[in-house]
């Protein structure tokens, strides 16, 4: 009879313990398929700022390509002093060519030894095509960084399942033993193992939206 009451202090234990262990695994169980979720979303963003990535650099190198001819025509023109054909070319060059070509020219490139060999090292020179090239390689990095932390994300709330279920073992083990030391013993370690866990689960981030 003496060991009845504390045989009631362990049931209610593991009974509290059981109940707050399956609510944590249920709910580190959500959280894991929820992260699994955003990070496939952010893999999707990756693809897509890839392949815009990828577009851009192509067109970046088309324009490229367009300007080195039209250069190579009007520098020609240039050189020979024929006006008429250098200004026929010189229309035919890209807006984003032009003030390259202008600062170019400004340096005396026929009379200076020190003049940049061509208006592609001058620091006017710029694509936006390779800009955008640029910001969507670096936003595509950005988006895999978060796609790894989301999979850590995931991964830390799969094994808090794992921690919380221990503890439901050790909960559920302690009711089936008479012994009131290994009760308790068993009782203890579940309720060590669920405090830990829940403590770590409590620093992680938690994904709510719909």
């Amino acid at each position: 009879m003496t060991d009845s009451p504390r045989h009631d202090w362990v049931e209610i234990g593991a009974t509290v313990l059981l109940a707050c262990a399956a609510v944590a695994t249920a709910w580190s169980s959500y959280q894991a398929a929820r992260w699994n979720g955003e990070q496939a979303k952010a893999s999707g963003s990756v693809n897509k700022a890839r392949i815009a990535a990828a577009r851009a650099s192509d067109l970046a190198d088309a324009q490229q390509e367009i300007d080195v001819e039209t250069f190579s025509q009007w520098i020609d023109a240039y050189v020979g002093k024929d006006q008429r054909l250098s200004a026929f070319y010189f229309k035919r060059f890209r807006e984003e060519f032009k003030p390259a070509v202008h600062a170019w020219v400004a340096t005396r490139p026929l009379e200076n030894d020190d003049a940049p060999l061509t208006p592609f090292a001058m620091p006017q020179y710029r694509l936006k095509a390779k800009a955008d090239a640029d910001r969507l390689d670096r936003r595509a990095e950005e988006l895999s960084a978060q796609v790894h932390r989301n999979i850590q994300r995931s991964t830390d709330y799969v094994l808090g399942v794992v921690l919380f279920a221990v503890a439901l073992f050790f909960a559920g083990m302690s009711t089936k033993l008479t012994t009131p030391g290994p009760r308790k013993a068993l009782l203890l370690i579940g309720f060590v193992v669920f405090v830990a866990a829940a403590a770590w689960i409590a620093t992680s981030p938690v994904s709510l939206s719909i």
